[in-house]
């Protein structure tokens, strides 16, 4: 085989991996196995080990992976109009973290790496909001962590057992009337920014039973 052939054949096996990994996180939850998901891949646990040394940088690629096909293609969307490319950028967002549920419990275990996707996220919202800021269609004092809230607070919508309902789209909905310009401005932001993954329903905070 050639080295162009093997080349090709290593990148079909990685996006095979990432693939099966996605759905066995959800399937199974996050205590998926690399055998388990070795096997949906149908690749050995030896090319597994070869393309991801640990479950660490296999759940990191998965993190990075769900945001480049998932997410990333609805934020770089430039129309003529800034604030319906907002607006689908952050429902597309919602969308998949409401779908994605197994993918929250693993940001809440593996936080450093979850961090580091959701700042790419951020930074990918970034000409967005400036765009829709410049075009007076939002509030001119926004910034993108205030972004970082709205998905926050509609991912603490989502219901556990009904991830694909669209209930979380009504609160969405009037979480993105707020960023609408108005005569009264915002308050200032605290310090700091909001915790860069949003809780799921599987952590007690998001129950209120946390501090």
């Amino acid at each position: 085989m050639s080295g162009r052939a093997l080349r090709a054949d290593a990148a079909r096996n990685y996006e095979r991996i990432l693939g099966a990994a996605v759905a066995a996180f959800e399937e199974i939850g996050p205590e998926a196995t690399l055998e388990e998901i070795a096997e949906r891949a149908q690749v050995s646990v030896m090319t597994l080990y070869r393309r991801f040394r640990s479950r660490d940088q296999l759940i990191r690629a998965v993190f990075d992976h769900v945001l480049i096909t998932e997410i990333e293609p609805m934020t770089t969307a430039h129309t003529d109009d800034p604030w319906q490319d907002l607006v689908g950028a952050l429902t597309t967002v919602a969308d998949v973290l409401a779908q994605r549920q197994a993918i929250h419990s693993l940001a809440l275990e593996f936080q450093t790496f979850a961090n580091e996707t959701a700042h790419r996220l951020l930074r990918s919202l970034e000409p967005l909001i400036s765009r829709a800021i410049d075009a007076k269609v939002v509030r001119p004092e926004l910034q993108v962590r205030d972004l970082a809230a709205v998905i926050m607070m509609t991912a603490a919508t989502v219901h556990p057992g009904d991830p694909h309902s669209a209930g979380h789209r009504r609160y969405l909905a009037i979480l993105l009337d707020g960023l609408r310009p108005s005569s009264t401005a915002l308050p200032r932001p605290l310090h700091g920014t909001p915790p860069a993954h949003p809780p799921t329903n599987s952590d007690p905070r998001s129950r209120g039973g946390g501090p």
